[in-house]
C-alpha cells in the first residue's frame, strides 16, 4: 500500500472521499423519494412521519455504518485489506462451513452492485426533466432519460480498459464539492423548520415503526436501508485508502448526509400539502428543494457524483472478482493492469457482463423509483453473512460471550432489515436475487466441483516425483534423443510429499520422451496474505529436476513466466544451475536458455462411464470443467501469451474398477481358434 495512505494526510483524505463514499454519498438522491412512495403520496405525509423516518436514517447510519463497519469490522483487516472475502480468508481455518456465508455474501454483493450504477445515474439524469440549458430545453420524457443514462453508462464501461488514473485524480475534489453542496442546501432548508432536529433522538425512530402515520409498518425499513447500502463497499475499499483516512473522513461525510436528509425532510413537511405536490407519489425532494438556477448546478454535481459512485462500484467488482478467483470461488479470468496505479485492475469479462446487466436493469425498470423498490434486498444478505464471519473473527480477540452478544446485536437488526426488504421481492427484488443465485451457482460449481474432483482422485493417479529422478536425469543426458528444449516447465501441483499426477510423468516419458536440460515442476499456492510474493526451490538432490513452489497472495497477479525467468537468473548467478548460454541470441550476456511450458488439460470423457460417481458429483465435476473451458485459459492466467506453450489433453484419471461381467469367449490366431478354445 502507498505509504501516504497509511497515515492521515490531506492527499489521503482527498483520495478517500473520491473512492470510498460514492455509493453511500449519492443515497440522498433516492432515499427520501422511496419514503414518499411508502406513504403513497405527498398529501399523506405528516411531520411525525418525516421526523421518524429521518431519525431511522440517522440511527441506521450510526449503528450499521459507523459502529459495525467503521469501528468494528475495520479492525478485521487482512494485511490492511478489507471486505467479505478478505474477512473469510482470516477465519476460514476455524470451520469448513464458513465457506457458505462467504459464497452467499460475495454473490449477493456482486449481484446488488449491478443496480447501483443504474439507480444512481438514472436518479441524477431524471433531474434534467423540464430544465433549460441555454437554448436546449429538456422534455419531461422518461424515454429520453433512459437514452441519456444508457449513453453515460456505456461510455463509463468503455473507458475502463484504458484505466481511470487521470479522471480518478478529480474524484476527490468533485466529491468535496458534492458533500459541501449537500450540507449547504440541507442547512438552507432546515432553518425554515428547525423542529426537524428532533430526529436526532432515537425515540422518534422507534415510535415511527409503530405509528399509524406509517402505513407500511416495519417495511419502512426497506427504504431506510437504502441510506446505508454503501457500508459494505466502505469496508471493502479500506485497502485502497487506509483505515486512518476513513476514520478522519467518515464523520464529515456522515454530517453532510444527515444535514441533507434534514433539509429534504424540512422541505417535505413545509410543502406536503401544497396543491402542486400533494397528489404526487414520484417526487424527488433533493431537486425540488434547490432554488432557481441552483437546481441545474445540483443536477451537474449529482451526475458527476453518480458517475463516481458507479466507477467505484465497477472497480470494486473487479477487486471482488479478483479476490474470489484467488480463493478459488470463481473460474480464472484474464486480469489486466491498465495503468501504473497500484491495485487498479481491469477484468474484461466482469466489465461487459456488468455493463449488459446494468443497462438491462435500466430499461427493465424504466425509472429510478421502480429501481429503488428492488434496491438493497441482496445487500442485506451480504451484511448478515459479514456478521457471521465477523463473529468468528471476534472470538479470537474477545471473550466468546462478548463476541456472541455483538454478533447477535447486529444480526438481529440486519435480520429485521432483511424481513422488511422482502416486500421488495415482488416489486423487482427478484431480479437482483436471480442474479445473485446465478453467481452463487457458478461459485458452487467451481469451488465444490474442484473439491469433489480431488475427493475422487485415487492414490493410484498420483506418483512420487522422487521415483522418477533417475529417469529424468538419464533422459536429459541421452544424446540419442533430440533435445526438446532447454527448460521444460510443467504447470502442475506437487504435494508436500512430492506426489504428482501420473499424467505429468506420462507426458514426459511415455507420450513422446521429452529431453530437456532442466525439468521444472511449478506449483502456484494462493495464500491468505493479499500481496504475498515468494517462492521455494527444491532440486530433489539433482542438478536439473526442480520443484518450484510459488506462494502468491489472493490479490497478486500470477505472471509465472516473468517470475520463472527471474528464478533461473538467480539460480545461475548463485552457481546452483549451470549457465544456459544460447548459441544465438539478440541479448548480450544472456545466461538463460529457451523455455517450453506444458499445460495438461483435463477431459471429462470418462465422467459418464464412471458408475462410482453420484449424479450430483458428476454435475459438479463436469460443470467445473465446462467453466474452465469457457473462461480464461491457463495460458492467459499464468501470463504465458508470449511464451512457447504446448497444450496436451488428458483424462481425469478417475479410477474405475474392472467390470466383473466382462468374460473372454474366444481367442483367434490367424483365423483359427487357440488350443485352449478347442
Amino acid at each position: 500500500m502507498n505509504k501516504q495512505l497509511e497515515r492521515v494526510s490531506f492527499a489521503g483524505a482527498l483520495v478517500t472521499l473520491g473512492i470510498v463514499y460514492g455509493d453511500i454519498g449519492t443515497s440522498p438522491l433516492y432515499v427520501m423519494n422511496a419514503l414518499i412512495g411508502d406513504a403513497g403520496k405527498m398529501g399523506n405525509i405528516s411531520p411525525n412521519y418525516v421526523i421518524g423516518s429521518i431519525s431511522l436514517i440517522f440511527w441506521t447510519l450510526m449503528i450499521i455504518t459507523t459502529l459495525k463497519y467503521v469501528v468494528i469490522a475495520m479492525q478485521a483487516d487482512n494485511k490492511r485489506e478489507g471486505g467479505i472475502f478478505a474477512l473469510y480468508a482470516l477465519v476460514r481455518k476455524n470451520s469448513k462451513w464458513l465457506i457458505w456465508p462467504a459464497l452467499i455474501g460475495g454473490a449477493a454483493i456482486l449481484a446488488d452492485g449491478t443496480l447501483t450504477p443504474a439507480v444512481t445515474v438514472t436518479s441524477a439524469i431524471e433531474g434534467l426533466k423540464k430544465q433549460h440549458l441555454g437554448p436546449v430545453v429538456f422534455s419531461n420524457s422518461q424515454h429520453n432519460v433512459l437514452i441519456i443514462t444508457t449513453v453515460v453508462l456505456l461510455v463509463l464501461f468503455m473507458i475502463q480498459r484504458f484505466g481511470t488514473g487521470v479522471i480518478g485524480k478529480s474524484f476527490g475534489p468533485v466529491m468535496i464539492l458534492w458533500f459541501g453542496f449537500l450540507a449547504v442546501f440541507g442547512i438552507v432548508n432546515l432553518i425554515n423548520y428547525p423542529m426537524i432536529l428532533k430526529a436526532i433522538s432515537p425515540y422518534y425512530a422507534i415510535r415511527i415503526l409503530f405509528s399509524p402515520v406509517n402505513k407500511v409498518g416495519i417495511f419502512i425499513l426497506g427504504s431506510i436501508f437504502l441510506a446505508t447500502t454503501g457500508a459494505e463497499a466502505l469496508y471493502s475499499d479500506m485497502g485502497h485508502v487506509g483505515k486512518q483516512n476513513i476514520y478522519v473522513t467518515w464523520p464529515l461525510v456522515y454530517s453532510t448526509l444527515f444535514l441533507n436528509y434534514l433539509g429534504q425532510g424540512a422541505w417535505i413537511i413545509r410543502h406536503a400539502g401544497d396543491t402542486a405536490y400533494r397528489n404526487l407519489s414520484n417526487l424527488n425532494p433533493f431537486y425540488e428543494m434547490l432554488p432557481g438556477t441552483w437546481r441545474l448546478v445540483g443536477i451537474v454535481l449529482a451526475t458527476l457524483a453518480a458517475i463516481i459512485a458507479s466507477q467505484a462500484l465497477i472497480t470494486g467488482s473487479y477487486t471482488l472478482a479478483d479476490e474470489a478467483i484467488g480463493l478459488k470461488f470463481l473460474p480464472r479470468m484474464v486480469i489486466r493492469h491498465p495503468s501504473n496505479i497500484k491495485n487498479q485492475i481491469y477484468i474484461a469479462t466482469v466489465n461487459w457482463i456488468l455493463c449488459i446487466i446494468t443497462i438491462s436493469v435500466v430499461w427493465f425498470f424504466g425509472s429510478s423509483q421502480k429501481m429503488e423498490a428492488a434496491y438493497g434486498l441482496a445487500i442485506t444478505i451480504t451484511m448478515l453473512m459479514t456478521t457471521v464471519l465477523l463473529h468468528e473473527f471476534l472470538k479470537k480477540h474477545l471473550a466468546k460471550g462478548t463476541a456472541l452478544i455483538i454478533a447477535l446485536f447486529f444480526g438481529f437488526i440486519e435480520l429485521i432489515f432483511l424481513i422488511s426488504s422482502l416486500v421488495k421481492f415482488i416489486h423487482g427484488g427478484y431480479v437482483t436475487l436471480t442474479i445473485m443465485l446465478g453467481i452463487l451457482y457458478i461459485m458452487w460449481l467451481w469451488y465444490f466441483g474442484n473439491k469433489r474432483r480431488e475427493h475422487y482422485e485415487k492414490e493410484s493417479e498420483y506418483v512420487s516425483l522422487l521415483d522418477y529422478r533417475d529417469q529424468l536425469s538419464k533422459l536429459s543426458a541421452d544424446n540419442t534423443v533430440p533435445l526438446f528444449t532447454t527448460n521444460l516447465v510443467y504447470m502442475t501441483k506437487i504435494k508436500g510429499d512430492y506426489q504428482i499426477k501420473r499424467s505429468t510423468m506420462y507426458s514426459i516419458l511415455d507420450r513422446q520422451p521429452k529431453r530437456a536440460k532442466v525439468y521444472w515442476f511449478v506449483t502456484v499456492n494462493e495464500t491468505n496474505a493479499p500481496y504475498e510474493s515468494n517462492y521455494t526451490v527444491d532440486l530433489l538432490e539433482t542438478h536439473n529436476v526442480v520443484n518450484v513452489q510459488f506462494y502468491l497472495g489472493f490479490k497478486k497477479s500470477q505472471s509465472v513466466s516473468v517470475y520463472l525467468h527471474q528464478i533461473v537468473n538467480h539460480l545461475v548467478e548463485q552457481g546452483i544451475l549451470e549457465p544456459q548460454i544460447p548459441t544465438y541470441s539478440t541479448e548480450r550476456q544472456r545466461k538463460v536458455g529457451d523455455f517450453k511450458f506444458v499445460i495438461i488439460k483435463e477431459q471429462p470423457a470418462d465422467l459418464i462411464a464412471n458408475d462410482k460417481l453420484s449424479s450430483l458429483d458428476r454435475r459438479l465435476i463436469g460443470g467445473r470443467i465446462y467453466l474452465q473451458k469457457i473462461t480464461a485459459s491457463p495460458i492467459s492466467w499464468y501470463g504465458l501469451e508470449f511464451s512457447n506453450v504446448i497444450e496436451e489433453s488428458s483424462p481425469l484419471f478417475i479410477t474405475q474398477d474392472q467390470d466383473q461381467y466382462l468374460i473372454q469367449k474366444k481367442i483367434y490366431h490367424r483365423g483359427r481358434l487357440s488350443k485352449t478354445e478347442k
